[in-house]
């Protein structure tokens, strides 16, 4: 068994799955820099992001998938699930192996994770972009945090960006401590230094920042109608919770 150990980026996987073909080994799977390697004594290569080899790969994934299946082998890295690397090289060795687009073979196995994988993905993307909840700031931006199982940012700043295009917002990933920013122009992904805290242990962090005055009238204002507005002879908690799973209710303004 061959190892390729890549770092993580997609450029860095499409650069093993080109020393794979290029090293013409056949036993070989490709892994993080940080998971863990069953097998002590296996051959280990360490590949480094090279842009020409990852253009190489694409171009032949694009010619063999279309644009929008190289963007959905894109898509499920976002995942982080541990299984990731194993589907793509999967799909990617059936649709050289067969040289035309497999992504409608259902029969495959492989294919059928990919698409397993976009489904969680497109659930979770869905939900985000359901329960975000903005709070207006002193300096006229306004702030959200969110904590998904996946990496949706990168998949939700569209959706934000058109529907938000007139104010400045800021969108932090508390558990991959990473953010989105929007200027009315662009967005743009942003590393953060550190950790972003509140003083609401209740609710995910935002930012230690100053809000504006009339924030907190708005969450109020939002609250009473909510309230006004729930008819508790027509509660169901169940159909509720699956709509609204629990640990979603930290997003949202009226379960304060």
């Amino acid at each position: 068994m061959t190892y390729l150990i890549y770092d993580g980026t997609f450029e860095g996987f499409l650069s093993a799955v080109f020393d794979a073909y290029d090293l013409k080994l056949k036993d070989v799977q490709i892994k993080k820099e940080q998971d863990d390697l069953p097998d002590l004594f296996a051959q280990k290569i360490h590949v480094t992001p090279e842009e020409e080899k990852s253009e190489r790969v694409k171009h032949k994934l694009i010619d063999l998938l279309g644009n929008s299946g190289f963007k959905n082998l894109w898509k499920v890295t976002l995942s982080e699930l541990p299984s990731v690397e194993e589907v793509l090289w999967g799909v990617i060795r059936y649709a050289i192996k067969q040289n035309k687009n497999i992504l409608k073979d259902y029969g495959n196995l492989y294919v059928i994770q990919l698409y397993d994988i976009l489904k969680k993905l497109s659930r979770e993307r869905h939900r985000m972009t359901a329960f975000v909840r903005f709070k207006q700031a002193s300096d006229g931006n306004y702030y959200a945090s969110i904590e998904p199982d996946f990496d949706v940012l990168p998949l939700i700043s569209t959706h934000f960006k058109n529907r938000y295009a007139d104010q400045k917002w800021f969108i932090y990933d508390s558990r991959r401590n990473y953010a989105i920013y929007y200027d009315l122009n662009t967005v743009t992904p942003l590393e953060i230094q550190g950790t972003l805290t509140n003083n609401n242990q209740n609710t995910p962090a935002v930012l230690s920042i100053e809000w504006d005055e009339t924030e907190k009238e708005f969450q109020k204002l939002w609250q009473n109608y909510f309230s006004s507005t729930n008819i508790p002879s027509r509660k169901n908690t169940k159909l509720h919770l699956q709509y609204v799973p629990k640990r979603y209710w930290k997003y949202l303004t009226e379960k304060d």
